[in-house]
């Protein structure tokens, strides 16, 4: 789906494909005009930087019943867009960021015409993968614009079935996961450890979002389709693996033949972009996740669908306006001098109880394992006295950082929400003195806090707000060789 178009950009940037090649391929690429009719549309930001919209349609037109069956893709097409990803290349080109829209995220459309019918429709809203539905590629840009301030410069549509083909072609991708993955609908049955997907589990991988141990679905699912990008890049971007003229050109007539391309990517652009994004890797790949309020937000007609936080969700969408790094530099680079995009090193928050005398126990709440081990490094670094190595939970929703607490110990808690002010907290009764803290997908990183008592009658805690979003680098995100 989505990955088969990130891979032809892959491709074309590391391969060296001259402009014979291009021109060749150039006529397998059919064009749309997705920026029909737009009005009112953000501005430029930067001028420099590109911002791709690419969707995967679930679009069987043509597909053979044995063919759909192989895949477990039975069933209507929705016409809907089944992933939608916002593709960052910074002005330099040697970044790049990729922030995932969970396909059931409650947005608003903008006036538009309908697709069926051709009449005039007004604003509503709904869930954003409909917005194909309803108005086709157009009112897709201009939903993903409204709701995020971005303004698109391209546009890439991929079909899900020619993504099989791609895999096979690479000769499959190896996947890791630390434990069984199992989705009776989309016919996954993955086991705990690394393995290597040829196409039709790889589509199965990718598409799954009713894992029995995965209770975030769409959310789960948009975590699992960043990792296998970042392993189809490093396979793509691998010595040797594109080396061969015959498998190449069979990469390419799967990947270009199968996309809807606007009309601004022209032969030369692809040309051009490639040669500026040949020494782009996983380190040079930030993935971002928009930070949610909610995962199950009942709408009469809609049913279940996902709410963003808004105010957090601006502050990650500004940053890509602006063309910000979402990283920080790490503490070991040094710089001649701060640039304009490093953050601020947060003030300690003045907290009434030491950390040292606080006993927590870190659980792992997502679906991958990452938030867990940060947080009980981040705490531990803070001071907090830890009763143990990180565990797993599923007792969380996998999005939230939740704080649970025996109602007795109602002073300590305060450090440890200073310390994670953007976290839910959960009194239990009888818990005991140890508190744990449930770290989700959202985890974003610890305060620091110092040891002070309250004055003037404020409260002792001064809870800072907590990162806007959170943000990981290619290479945290693939399986770790």
């Amino acid at each position: 789906m989505l990955i088969t178009g990130m891979l032809a950009a892959a491709i074309l940037a590391t391969s060296g494909i001259g402009w014979a090649w291009v021109k060749h391929f150039d006529g397998k690429i059919q064009r749309i005009d997705p920026f029909k009719g737009l009005d009112n549309r953000p501005d430029t930001g930067s001028g420099k930087d590109l911002n791709f919209l690419i969707v995967g349609s679930d679009n069987r037109a043509g597909i053979s019943k044995d063919t759909l069956e192989r895949l477990h893709a039975g069933g209507e097409s929705c016409d809907c867009t089944d992933t939608v990803m916002i593709v960052h290349l910074n002005g330099k080109r040697d970044r790049a960021t990729i922030t995932s829209l969970p396909r059931d995220s409650y947005v608003e459309f903008p006036a538009h015409k309908d697709k069926a019918t051709g009449e005039q429709r007004g604003p509503s809203k709904g869930k954003i993968n409909a917005a194909y539905t309803l108005g086709g590629p157009p009112l897709t840009v201009a939903t993903v614009e409204k709701a995020t301030g971005i303004r698109i410069d391209h546009y890439i549509e991929v079909n899900f079935v020619s993504f099989v083909s791609v895999v096979d072609t690479l000769g499959g991708i190896e996947m890791c996961t630390p434990k069984p993955l199992r989705d009776p609908k989309s016919g996954l049955d993955l086991p705990a450890g690394t393995s290597k997907l040829d196409g039709v589990k790889a589509l199965q991988f990718v598409r799954a979002r009713y894992i029995a141990s995965d209770p975030t679905g769409d959310i789960g699912r948009t975590q699992r389709q960043q990792k296998f990008m970042t392993q189809v890049l490093a396979k793509a971007t691998s010595s040797g693996t594109l080396t061969d003229p015959l498998k190449l050109k069979n990469v390419l007539d799967a990947v270009l033949g199968s996309i809807k391309v606007d009309q601004g990517m022209s032969p030369q652009s692809f040309l051009e972009l490639g040669g500026k994004l040949r020494n782009l890797s996983n380190s040079g790949v930030t993935y971002a996740q928009v930070p949610l309020k909610s995962i199950d937000h009942e709408v009469p007609e809609w049913g279940s669908t996902v709410l963003w936080d808004n105010a957090k969700a601006a502050a990650l969408f500004q940053a890509i306006r602006e063309d910000k790094d979402l990283i920080a530099p790490s503490p070991e680079k040094k710089a001649d001098a701060p640039g304009p995009t490093d953050a601020p090193a947060p003030s300690p928050v003045s907290v009434e109880v030491a950390p040292s005398e606080i006993s927590v126990q870190v659980y792992n709440g997502a679906s991958a394992a990452g938030p867990g081990t940060r947080a009980h490094e981040d705490l531990k670094g803070l001071g907090f006295a830890m009763a143990g190595p990180p565990r797993t939970s599923t007792s969380a929703d996998g999005v939230r950082t939740i704080i649970r607490y025996d109602p007795r110990w109602n002073r300590s808690v305060k450090s440890v929400q200073a310390a994670l002010p953007g976290a839910t907290l959960e009194q239990v009764a009888g818990l005991g003195r140890t508190i744990e803290v449930i770290a989700g997908s959202s985890y974003a990183g610890a305060t620091p806090v110092r040891v002070g008592g309250a004055s003037d009658g404020q409260p002792t805690v001064a809870v800072t707000p907590n990162p806007a979003y959170s943000a990981k680098s290619g290479d945290e995100v693939s399986c770790k060789k």
